[in-house]
């Protein structure tokens, strides 16, 4: 499925979160619906019905469409509901963010962290920054665990009977109809499936950032960034597209490490963080269309 409306459900599952488990708006000046403080993973699991709930609505009608329209039309919606989300502010606080969005176990960490370098003043600097930082060991060894469950779920549904339909539907959807299967129905498991599992995504990236706003979810850091990295890693391999999001998380994060050996500001920073991944994106489409990891080849029978 051409989906290009990634950002929207990604930014439905951060704002589901951030209503479930975030503060009283009284507690932070806001003007929002919510703050029902609930546990992390309450708010992980709100966002992924509501994103999978969203996509069922969204699917009904456009699923039928051709792969450019489903295009066109999977982003006219991942717009609309960020303008929903900028204008609604009674619901999400408008262009003002969601503020103070709780991490999980952060404050007892984060005690745990002083504590200890108020008793050891003598490490050395590297030492120190190190264990400064360890909330943040916390959370990515989170994430990885979060990423290898998914993983772990989504390789058993490829190697299913389920994940064999997909694969025919991607081939020739026609030839899989007319051996009686509901390519409708299977393609709209797969949209919903997709869209749970980027409201997760969303979810983790509300409870890092404790502030969110409609900025965050412009479709070039919410969607299209999301494809180059499936397509340098390899779309329809898991393992591929996860090379290919470290790959590019790498490039973008590696541009902000060399503004502090290279005479490059922080507006030229992002500007060159761009051109190195669409330079990266024309290398593989050129010399490796199918990406680092190429999908696998299935052969029926296979166990």
């Amino acid at each position: 499925l051409f989906n290009i409306g990634i950002a929207g459900f990604y930014a439905l599952g951060a704002y589901t979160s951030a209503l479930l488990c975030g503060l009283p708006p009284s507690a932070w000046e806001g003007r929002t619906f919510g703050g029902f403080q609930l546990p992390f993973i309450v708010g992980l699991l709100g966002a992924a019905i509501v994103s999978g709930v969203v996509a069922m609505l969204v699917g009904a009608p456009t699923l039928r469409l051709r792969t450019d329209y489903l295009a066109i039309a999977t982003i006219g919606i991942a717009e609309t509901i960020r303008l929903i989300l900028t204008n609604e502010s009674w619901l999400t606080n408008g262009v003002w963010g969601f503020q103070q969005i709780p991490s999980p176990l952060y404050k007892t960490i984060h005690a745990a962290t002083s504590a200890y370098l108020k008793g050891h003043p003598n490490l050395p600097v590297w030492l120190h920054d190190l264990i400064s930082k360890s909330y943040d060991w916390f959370y990515l060894a989170l994430v990885l665990v979060v990423l290898f469950i998914l993983y772990l779920i989504m390789e058993r549904l490829v190697r299913s009977p389920w994940g064999r339909v997909i694969r025919a539907i991607r081939e020739d959807e026609d030839a899989t109809s007319m051996l009686g299967k509901n390519t409708f129905s299977f393609k709209m498991q797969a949209l919903v499936l997709g869209a749970m599992i980027m409201g997760i995504g969303g979810s983790m990236y509300a409870h890092y950032a404790r502030f969110i706003s409609p900025v965050s979810f412009k479709p070039l850091y919410g969607t299209f960034i999301v494809w180059v990295m499936l397509i340098l890693g390899g779309s329809g391999n898991n393992k591929g597209a996860i090379l290919g999001g470290f790959t590019v998380w790498g490039i973008w994060a590696g541009t902000d490490f060399l503004t502090k050996y290279l005479p490059f500001t922080s507006t030229q920073s992002a500007s060159l963080r761009v051109i190195l991944i669409a330079v990266l994106l024309e290398v593989i489409l050129l010399w490796r269309q199918q990406g680092l990891l190429p999908p696998k080849k299935h052969l029926f029978g296979q166990k």
